[in-house]
């Protein structure tokens, strides 16, 4: 274990994650001080039962923004990996608040077939309980931190796939039963200040499904990081102005969200000692939230107006700032969405001809 500490310790990314994050957070608390839009007063929900789906929800961020938004009359789907973890935040909940309407699927979020499937099943799950076939808000919050490179099922590396390509995914997906709404809908993703400290970037295949890393002869973990929640930040955007194309009364909006230093399970691949310094220094400075206060900003973005979309919630009370120069390039941003579109739809027909190949030997 010592050995192991050590050789994290001197580690670059370990000193990229102790120093570049570190001052990407303090400037989005200086970009704070100068945030010139207002508190915004968070909006009740629309319809009798509207319905979010939060992913990553069996702890942390998940687990808090759906025990909130379930106490504010949703009918909260949540997703997440495991069925035992799920079982247990669903009874926690209740426990909590008796009258709370929970729904979990278990859901492979690293995975396109298992996305794939679970939008199968909510289709069916929306059928079956007689209720309207829409969904009210989506928040894309799953997301790892893994100290290991590991690949999924369709060869990407598992931090890309899980942190980026499954929100992509998912919200492509899920847009018609967005549109199917009888309100305003909303789309929100979860990203993070670490972003800042991505100055140069591609978005080709090797780079968006993380193949570009795997060559490398030690895990650059803290750039996959990095370039994922950029990646989160970017699609955001762009999904943002297509959006707005394609319907000017903007019936479904977008907002990117960063809780800023959340107590969570994030950093459990990492060892312990070195966490705990980490949380105790951050506590000592004010910085580390507990997850029912790191949802402030979740909560801001996703009951904002209707009207409020494509901004960087931060810091809570309501307060958007900027993010960081390069997640505003369009053009990066455009190729990051057809190099996404085109790795969705190879997903997409692969799950397809398998799907009929199965078939076709059973019967």
């Amino acid at each position: 274990m010592m050995k192991e500490t050590l050789d994290f310790v001197m580690s670059m990314e370990f000193w990229r994650m102790g120093l570049l994050w570190t001052l990407s957070l303090l400037l989005s608390y200086w970009n704070l001080l100068f945030a010139s839009a207002p508190p915004l007063s968070r909006s009740p929900p629309q319809s009798t039962k509207p319905v979010c789906i939060i992913t990553g929800a069996t702890s942390g961020l998940g687990a808090a923004a759906a025990h909130a938004l379930s106490a504010r009359g949703f009918f909260v789907v949540l997703v997440g990996r495991s069925s035992h973890l799920l079982e247990k935040t669903m009874m926690e909940i209740k426990r909590k608040n008796e009258c709370a309407q929970l729904k979990a699927f278990e859901v492979d979020l690293s995975s396109f077939q298992s996305i794939l499937q679970f939008k199968d099943s909510l289709q069916q799950w929306l059928s079956d309980s007689q209720m309207h076939c829409s969904i009210q808000l989506l928040i894309n919050n799953a997301g790892i931190l893994a100290a290991s490179s590991r690949v999924t099922s369709e060869g990407y590396d598992q931090m890309m796939a899980t942190n980026y390509l499954c929100a992509f995914a998912l919200s492509k997906l899920l847009l018609p039963l967005l549109r199917n709404s009888s309100v305003p809908a909303r789309i929100v993703n979860v990203t993070s200040f670490t972003h800042r400290s991505v100055s140069n970037i591609q978005a080709d295949k090797e780079t968006v499904t993380g193949k570009r890393f795997s060559r490398s002869k030690r895990y650059p973990f803290a750039h996959v990081y990095e370039d994922s929640k950029l990646f989160l930040l970017l699609f955001s955007y762009e999904l943002h102005r297509q959006l707005g194309l394609m319907d000017i009364s903007r019936h479904i909006s977008v907002n990117a969200v960063d809780p800023g230093v959340v107590e969570t399970k994030m950093m459990r691949e990492f060892p312990p000692c070195l966490s705990s310094l980490a949380f105790k220094v951050l506590r000592s400075l004010c910085l580390l939230q507990s997850p029912e206060v790191g949802i402030s900003s979740i909560l801001d973005a996703a009951l904002a107006p209707p009207e409020i979309s494509g901004v960087y919630f931060f810091g809570g009370k309501g307060n958007t700032v900027r993010s960081s120069m390069l997640s505003y390039d369009v053009k990066l941003a455009k190729e990051l969405w057809n190099t996404s579109s085109d790795l969705f739809l190879q997903s997409k027909l692969y799950f397809k001809e398998t799907s009929t190949s199965v078939s076709n030997f059973v019967s």
